[in-house]
């Protein structure tokens, strides 16, 4: 819960764009905490009924960023904001850091949904840039399975809100068994922030669409500025190879702008498929993420069941599932697994499913097996997870809309999940 401080009138909210056009001046309340609120004073005690003095913060998004602009959802309106939320990231590169990785010996990152996503592509960046093991859990399940924490352990908590329950209780667990805290967050002085040693934020400004997309990408970019980081402390990036990746990544804004402007490619798509029963997403290596994140997008806002998978797993036991009545995504860029997601799509057609492919602009080969084809400029691999996930977005939008579906506001969901 936050307060917002007016003149001559006060407030109080769960989020702080529920209150941005009367004021920007916030407090934090925290967990035992009791406020006592007229419209000329705010009073905070204690659970022992103890008057506290709290700090009050001013909040630096504007009211504009909290409202559509034009665009007809808020989660469209996300969307086109990514260039510009990605832009800001990549501008500050690896110097903006202010944190301390040194003596980490292994890594484990804690998220739900999303953010989970993120985190699991953040594990490929990671352990390939900084050789530091990492493991991933499912912040619900962290705290009940007995980690293994020690006081070298880093733990990586990321959530848009700072306020996502079973992240918290994870995050206080971790520091109970001695782990350093680092959070990676959208909102200055949210909870998560106050219980973190560390904390890098994303700013991507506030994300009114209860499906994540801007905070996802935004997650992303500050993993792999964050995996460069360390690598570069630990002298792991040569000069070469920091230029290329540092060059790569400043292309990202550019390459997300180029995706963009293929909306109408991607709407008539969207048409053809809207009255499938249920999809599968199948992506390898880095891309294995995007596919089980397409496939939540696509669940959450169009009702329609989906499934992401391994692309290698497929015959064991995904397979069965391929008929003319399932719409299978493949996430196919160009990388060092392409023909092995070309051997999938075979499989796939051989069996009459219907195939929508992500593919890099160039790639004439994949015209073979499907028409359906949203292509991609051409990215360095390692980067690929945040161009071809932007594609899959844009396809639930649509589908989403042209069912009569709310995407702003899903059914059963809220954008915070602050209970268990």
């Amino acid at each position: 819960m936050i307060v917002g401080i007016g003149d001559g009138e006060n407030f109080i909210a769960s989020d702080v764009p529920a209150i941005l056009k009367y004021t920007k001046k916030v407090i934090y309340l925290e967990d035992g905490e009791v406020v006592v609120l007229t419209k000329d004073s705010v009073t905070v005690f204690d659970s022992d009924g103890r008057e506290k003095r709290k700090n009050i913060d001013v909040i630096k998004w504007t009211l504009d960023s909290a409202q559509k602009s034009g665009f007809p959802h808020f989660m469209l309106k996300e969307i086109h904001e990514q260039p510009k939320v990605l832009k800001q990231i990549i501008s500050s590169g690896i110097s903006g850091f202010e944190f301390d990785s040194e003596g980490v010996s292994n890594i484990i990152i804690i998220a739900c949904g999303t953010a989970y996503h993120a985190g699991l592509v953040g594990k490929y960046v990671l352990e390939k840039f900084t050789r530091i093991p990492v493991s991933i859990d499912v912040s619900s399940e962290f705290r009940y399975r007995d980690p293994i924490v020690r006081e070298d352990t880093l733990v990586i908590a990321i959530s848009q809100s700072g306020e996502t329950a079973d992240t918290l209780a994870a995050v206080k667990e971790a520091k109970q068994k001695g782990a350093k805290i680092l959070s990676i967050c959208n909102v200055v002085g949210s909870s998560l922030v106050r219980v973190s040693d560390s904390v890098l934020y994303t700013y991507a400004g506030p994300e009114i669409g209860v499906a994540s997309t801007k905070a996802y990408t935004a997650q992303l970019a500050i993993l792999y500025a964050l995996a460069f980081y360390m690598a570069d402390k630990k002298g792991l990036l040569k000069n070469d190879l920091k230029k290329s990746l540092l060059k790569g990544f400043k292309n990202i804004p550019e390459i997300i702008d180029n995706i963009l402007g293929k909306k109408d490619i991607i709407q008539k798509i969207a048409a053809k498929h809207l009255n499938i029963g249920s999809f599968l997403y199948l992506g390898r290596n880095l891309n294995f993420p995007t596919a089980l994140e397409g496939a939540l997008k696509l669940k959450e806002i169009s009702y329609i069941p989906a499934e992401g998978y391994a692309a290698g797993e497929m015959k064991h036991g995904p397979i069965a599932l391929i008929d003319e009545y399932r719409a299978v995504v493949c996430i196919a860029p160009e990388s060092f697994v392409y023909e092995k997601m070309v051997s999938n799509i075979e499989e796939i057609c051989a069996r009459k499913g219907k195939v929508i492919a992500i593919a890099t602009e160039g790639d004439k080969g994949i015209k073979d097996f499907t028409k359906e084809i949203i292509y991609i400029p051409k990215i360095d691999e390692i980067f690929s997870p945040i161009a071809a996930v932007v594609p899959l977005q844009l396809l639930a939008y649509y589908i989403a809309v042209k069912r009569g579906c709310d995407v702003d506001q899903p059914r059963n969901l809220a954008k915070s999940v602050t209970v268990e």
